[in-house]
């Protein structure tokens, strides 16, 4: 049976992005060292096969959405952070800080003012402590 010709194009443009950009699988390969997860456990998290990890982490091939999707699910990150050619600020990494990065934008802007300014007076104390830490 003949494939369809957008079945071609498809193939290609996924070679073509595997080639062009290696990035994915290089931040795909720290990630799983990382949780120190085989090619194997990670497969299982997300319903592939060890082989198709190691193919996409050498640059061989790039994933759907949806499975990437599934990986920076995996790996509590967002698919910006695992997809992304800039290197990512880590608080957009954490899904979880984003989350409550998202929840603060909701809020008035007093809310949001009153919120940052004990957030600066912690991280002011936090930095403190530790710059006493390496002096003494």
């Amino acid at each position: 049976m003949k494939q369809p010709i957008s079945q071609y194009l498809d193939d290609s443009l996924v070679m073509i992005m595997a080639t062009e950009y290696k990035g994915f699988g290089q931040r795909l390969l720290s990630l799983r060292k990382q949780k120190n997860w085989s090619q194997p456990e990670l497969s299982k998290k997300i319903g592939t096969s060890g082989a198709i990890i190691g193919r996409y982490e050498r640059g061989e091939i790039t994933p759907s959405i949806e499975v990437a999707k599934k990986l920076a699910d995996a790996f509590n990150v967002t698919l910006d952070y695992l997809v992304g050619d800039k290197e990512v600020p880590n608080i957009l990494q954490d899904q979880t800080m984003l989350r409550r990065w998202q929840e603060i934008d909701t809020l008035e802007p007093s809310e949001q003012t009153r919120i940052l300014s004990v957030m600066d007076s912690l991280v002011r104390d936090a930095k403190a402590r530790q710059a006493y830490q390496m002096s003494a």
